[in-house]
């Protein structure tokens, strides 16, 4: 298990390095929307990510 887990946090990293190698304007423009968020609408985002994230997840391992 804990060798899935680090080779998911790899592949993380690999595809955020991916979008910032490829589009580093964009990411600057998205971090500039995001700081503009108050700390609530972050915390919903954040939760709705994880929830998509998990449910993706799920449908993917079942």
């Amino acid at each position: 298990m804990a060798r899935e887990l680090l080779s998911a946090l790899c592949l993380v990293a690999v595809l955020e390095g991916l979008f910032l190698f490829l589009t580093p304007e964009g990411w600057k423009r998205t971090a500039e929307r995001l700081y503009a968020l108050t700390t609530p609408q972050l915390r919903t985002f954040g939760a709705v990510i994880v929830l998509v994230g998990l449910a993706s997840l799920w449908a993917v391992r079942a």
